[in-house]
């Protein structure tokens, strides 16, 4: 009996269902996709026409592109370990920045802060970059970029009462100035 019924179930899962109206269509759906890729594959390849030799085109020549803008030559000077707080110098980077060589010179000349004499001694070595090593004047530039970076800090101790001491920290920069030529 147990035979049965395993063979039962076996012809009942092999017979389709035509109880459900979703088998029938799902099948009538198969069976019309599998004529149709028999009729497909059934066509004979056919080769493509022969173009015509008698339109012959000459190649398109491509268009130049245009010459990229030449950038303006940039002189690079810098100064490293300068014995000046980087919070000073920036002060006084700040206000020639952007400006003509020749006003930063004159407003560094008569400034009272100390960075302004570093910075001074800086933009004049990178005037004279200009002229020696890239055959431009070196009085028609300008200061297009100043940074003030921070060095390495000198770490010292002052000696206070009651046998403490106090930490003083005596900070370096490193100054960096690019000039470019001024626009007229």
């Amino acid at each position: 009996m147990a035979d049965e019924k395993k063979d039962a179930k076996k012809a009942a899962k092999k017979a389709p269902r035509k109880s459900s109206p979703k088998a029938g269509k799902e099948t009538a759906k198969a069976t019309k996709k599998a004529d149709a890729k028999k009729a497909t594959s059934k066509k004979p390849a056919t080769k493509p026409a022969p173009k015509s030799e008698t339109k012959s085109k000459a190649p398109a020549k491509k268009a130049a592109p245009p010459p990229a803008p030449v950038a303006p030559p940039v002189v690079r000077a810098s100064a490293r370990y300068v014995r000046i707080a980087p919070r000073k110098a920036r002060l006084i980077a700040d206000q020639v920045r952007g400006m003509h060589i020749e006003k930063a010179r004159a407003l560094l000349q008569f400034s009272p802060r100390s960075a302004a004499q570093d910075i001074h001694k800086l933009i004049d070595s990178a005037a004279a970059n200009a002229e020696n090593n890239h055959d431009l004047i070196g009085d028609e530039m300008r200061i297009s970029s100043i940074t003030v970076d921070e060095g390495p800090t000198l770490r010292r101790f002052r000696p206070r009462a009651q046998g403490r001491a106090t930490p003083i920290n005596k900070r370096t920069s490193h100054i960096a100035v690019a000039l470019t030529p001024a626009e007229d």
